[in-house]
């Protein structure tokens, strides 16, 4: 419109009442004209598409977050929308709190930049005032507030490292660990991230090959793919109860090396998705074999508390690498990972977590340390949740007795349901559950009759996909399809939670079993 504004107003010298006419009727005409043509002009294709984007972000899955769980937030959205308010209790100055935990609060505060965890001020009624011809930030007068809290290091809070190494001191019976080769982070995910940006390289056949179970925890296939490293498959043993057998390792990693440099075995111990629990034996024989094949080895060990099955026991790969004696525990290279979101404490939303980093080149820890800078530090809340699992109350202490009982509540109760879900999904014909010896999760097997193998395809889904749409669909139960975590070719699975109450699993486990039987019939 400007730009006609200006042609009308174009010309020279004198205009008379019958020239400004013919004048402004031709400007309006060329300016009508500009107008009709610009959008077109205007127009440009657009920089980032598809087809330009980075290809591995788009070859990336999250089978947790997938297709089945956007659905059931969809179901639930249209049978309820609720919004949570959350509060901010002044806990310090609270009696319904006891001394013990009010001192822990006061000394991470106390190491916390402002001795704030970073939480935005809360004021009593205060009053602000500013000069109206500055731009500085208001005073604040009347009333109180906390201040706003300032990033920790990179590596995270210190007497937060101290404590962390202190625990893993306890757990793995006297070996020693030292606060500087402890990483916070922001859950478990965001270490093993960036531990494997750091190990992944090369090109062609000396690509970076990163050895991962089958099943495995979708996180990992997901990185792998977004750095472009080589996905390297070992298979569980699912008929010897998803056990790790080295000779699996040993193909997998002679296959691998006709087309990647195989790096990285990666561990998750207890399993998830499928819940089993290696026995010493088997750590050490994993041990060994890194050291024979100079692998660099990632333990996921986020569930070590979840250990159900009383023929189980949870053996840290640090510890077990210790007491292999100095030739493997001064060179196998070991990152460890835990996290606040699983165990029995379930502060998933805090996304607190650590790694603890063993026989890193100091050079490399230099440039982890970088690295981990670029974010600037996990949340220092998450941090504080960390803190409170590694350091929970002792004998002697108030909080004691209330935090023993309650912890053995919660995992008394994971072992309970564990052994009914087992239990009841073995009684349905068509599905086999192999014993839930730790993490959180069943993980059967379920047999799809080749009909509905062929609706699945009708469907362009995966035939377990298409399995727990239905479930979904037809019973309001989430599952995640097997497909999501991978298994071998022509079986088919789902994981499932232990989570819920025990009076609403037995009804959630009917259900299913209603479910598959009504299924085998239709597709019979």
């Amino acid at each position: 419109m400007q730009r006609a504004a200006a042609l009308v107003r174009r010309g020279c010298g004198p205009r008379t009442p019958s020239s400004w006419g013919r004048s402004q009727s031709s400007a309006a005409a060329e300016a009508s004209a500009v107008l009709k043509v610009r959008p077109e002009r205007s127009r440009r294709e657009r920089i980032l598409t598809l087809e330009s984007m980075n290809p591995q972000v788009k070859a990336v899955e999250y089978a947790v977050r997938g297709p089945i769980v956007l659905k059931a937030g969809e179901i639930e959205l249209e049978l309820q929308r609720v919004m949570a308010l959350c509060t901010y209790p002044n806990l310090l100055d609270s009696p319904s709190f006891p001394e013990d935990a009010k001192k822990r609060a006061r000394r991470i505060l106390q190491a916390c930049g402002g001795n704030s965890l970073g939480e935005a001020p809360t004021c009593q009624a205060p009053r602000r005032e500013m000069n109206e011809s500055s731009q500085a930030a208001p005073a604040l007068s009347g009333g109180s507030c906390v201040r706003m809290g300032s990033y920790s290091a990179s590596q995270g809070v210190n007497c937060i490292r101290e404590d962390v190494a202190a625990y893993i001191t306890r757990r793995d019976g006297g070996v020693p660990a030292d606060p500087d080769n402890i990483y916070l982070t922001t859950g478990a995910s965001d270490g093993i991230s960036t531990i494997l940006k750091i190990l992944v390289s090369g090109g062609g056949k000396s690509r970076t090959g990163v050895m991962i179970p089958i099943p495995q925890y979708p996180l990992y296939s997901a990185v792998i793919s977004e750095l472009d490293a080589i996905q390297v498959n070992y298979y569980l043993d699912e008929e010897n109860c998803w056990a790790l057998n080295v000779n699996e390792l040993r193909r997998a990693v002679q296959e691998a090396k006709d087309h990647c440099d195989p790096k990285v075995l990666c561990i998750i111990n207890p399993g998830n998705p499928t819940g089993q629990v290696q026995s010493r034996k088997c750590i050490e024989d994993v041990i060994h074999f890194a050291w024979e094949e100079k692998l660099f080895l990632l333990a996921d060990e986020v569930y070590q508390d979840n250990v159900y099955s009383p023929d189980c026991r949870f053996h840290s790969f640090k510890k077990v690498l210790y007491e292999m004696g100095p030739e493997y525990s001064s060179n196998v290279e070991l990152a460890s990972f835990h996290s606040t979101s699983k165990g029995y404490m379930g502060e998933c939303g805090y996304r607190g977590g650590y790694m603890e980093v063993i026989n890193l080149h100091p050079e490399i820890k230099g440039q982890l340390v970088k690295l981990l800078s670029v974010r600037l530090c996990p949340p220092v809340s998450g941090q504080a949740a960390m803190d409170i699992v590694v350091n929970p109350p002792v004998a002697g202490e108030e909080s004691f007795e209330q935090f023993s009982r309650e912890k053995e509540s919660v995992l008394g109760n994971l072992a309970k349901k564990a052994k009914l879900t087992e239990d009841l999904f073995n009684q349905v014909p068509g599905i086999h559950c192999n014993p839930l010896q730790g993490a959180m999760y069943a993980f059967p097997r379920i047999f799809i009759p080749a009909k509905a193998v062929e609706a699945a395809q009708a469907h362009q889904m995966a035939p377990d996909m298409f399995y727990c749409m239905k479930l979904l669909e037809e019973t309001g139960i989430c599952v995640v399809p097997g497909s999501g975590f991978g298994q071998r070719e022509g079986t088919y699975h789902f994981r499932m939670t232990i989570l819920p109450p025990v009076e609403k699993l037995k009804t959630v486990l009917q259900k299913v079993k209603d479910f598959h039987i009504n299924f085998l019939e239709k597709y019979a």
